[in-house]
């Protein structure tokens, strides 16, 4: 039983970006699926589909690299684990590595980036940091 599975899609798209994989495969959520849009829309990685299996579905990540064959994601962390729940208003919200990188915030207007949570004023969960 896994008790972290936004951490596990997390550590395998490290581990495929270190092993220069093209491709990885994750077991599919909606947070998930939210994430892997995010990532798509802000450049770090080609494209993502969802592949629909029985029982769960999965979702397979295209990766992006620069011409030199070096990782567009140079680092991620995960900030809120299930043990310790990190929560943040809009002011606090982290600028990673200053404005460099982005954070994704679960809020009650769904998964977005902290620019965008900051733009419409409203606080929520930091899921994660990548840069």
């Amino acid at each position: 039983m896994m008790t972290d599975p936004i951490a596990d899609m997390l550590t395998r798209i490290k581990n495929a970006l270190m092993a220069r994989k093209k491709t990885v495969i994750v077991p599919a959520s909606k947070i998930k699926l939210e994430i892997a849009r995010i990532l798509k829309e802000e450049g770090y990685i080609e494209d993502y589909q969802y592949i629909d299996e029985k029982p769960q579905g999965k979702i397979e990540i295209v990766l992006k690299y620069d011409e030199n064959k070096r990782p567009v994601i140079a680092g991620l962390k995960r900030v809120s684990k299930p043990g310790r729940r990190i929560y943040m208003g809009y002011r606090d919200l982290p600028k990673v590595l200053d404005g460099l990188g982005i954070a994704i915030v679960s809020t009650s207007q769904g998964i977005m980036t902290d620019y965008e949570a900051r733009k419409r004023k409203i606080g929520g969960e930091v899921i994660c940091e990548i840069w």
